[in-house]
């Protein structure tokens, strides 16, 4: 018996790189798989051809797994819909879901245009929503399911040249933290994660350009810390976010610190004479290159 056994699960943005290896390593685990993917370069300009899903699919039921394709989507509500659809008309359930599909339009902000900033919130974030939503209502009249939203480190911690990217990011940390809450009584686990894999989306990224790969990097050395998100084994871990890259798998939080508690009226100046307690002090600074 696989982790899961028996589980239905969807998969976006699963046509190559973290995706695939999730698909993959689901199938081989006992899940029947829905294959999302959009097709197309990392950029957005997806053509709606479900080849690379569908290879991905050949794969899986090579190997004896159970999968289908699907091009739907993401950043509709009507593509959402339809990767619900695929899952219940093929498998009748959906107990898993990884909104994993994304791209990348990184710029400085000052070069950013309104399409590069409308294009990357619209795929991450509202896809995120479009494909959370019906799953979500799914999984609340069908004795709940797990979900992981995937944030990264350029919006939890800030990276160079990836405002939009970042912004988004962001954005999906606080669906987690909320759904996760409202997910309680639902059996619906949710948590974030923040990957750092070697993927078509990183290769050329500063730091991986022209080097050889960790190979702890690889997609493959990924899949296991998402594969313990989605199973029983971290039932009692949502609402938590784990980031996990060739560093290893971590929790992320958000912490504050005893801060400055005035008891009467006070001003800048007084918050400014309390800086060592309102500020983290001597704390290692974490990037998206370094966390």
């Amino acid at each position: 018996m696989g982790l899961l056994e028996g589980k239905v699960a969807i998969i976006t943005g699963a046509g190559n790189g973290l995706g695939e290896a999730y698909a993959k390593l689901f199938a081989a685990e006992g899940a029947s798989v829905v294959v999302n993917d959009l097709g197309g370069p990392r950029d957005g300009a997806g053509d709606g051809s479900i080849s690379a899903a569908q290879k991905v699919v050949d794969a899986i039921k090579a190997a004896g797994g159970k999968a289908v394709a699907n091009g739907d989507d993401v950043s509709t509500i009507q593509g959402g819909e339809n990767i619900l659809k695929t899952a219940l008309d093929n498998f009748g359930a959906a107990n898993i879901l990884v909104c994993n599909a994304g791209i990348l339009r990184d710029k400085t902000f000052a070069n950013t245009s309104e399409e590069d900033w409308d294009k990357v919130i619209k795929v991450h974030l509202k896809g995120t929503y479009c494909c959370a939503l019906p799953v979500w209502k799914w999984m609340k009249d069908n004795g709940g399911g797990s979900m992981v939203l995937t944030s990264s480190t350029s919006g939890l911690y800030g990276n160079f040249g990836q405002t939009n990217y970042g912004a988004a990011k962001a954005g999906i940390y606080g669906m987690v933290r909320v759904m996760s809450i409202e997910g309680r009584k639902y059996n619906i686990r949710v948590m974030g994660l923040a990957p750092g894999a070697f993927t078509r989306m990183t290769s050329d990224l500063p730091g991986r350009k022209d080097r050889e790969p960790d190979p702890m990097s690889l997609p493959e050395n990924i899949a296991p810390g998402v594969l313990y998100m989605v199973s029983d084994l971290a039932a009692e871990q949502s609402g938590k976010i784990l980031g996990v890259s060739s560093r290893g798998v971590r929790e992320i939080k958000m912490l504050q610190t005893g801060g400055f508690n005035p008891t009467k009226p006070y001003t800048a100046q007084d918050v400014a004479n309390h800086a060592s307690e309102v500020f983290f002090q001597n704390a290692e600074e974490r990037t998206a290159q370094s966390a």
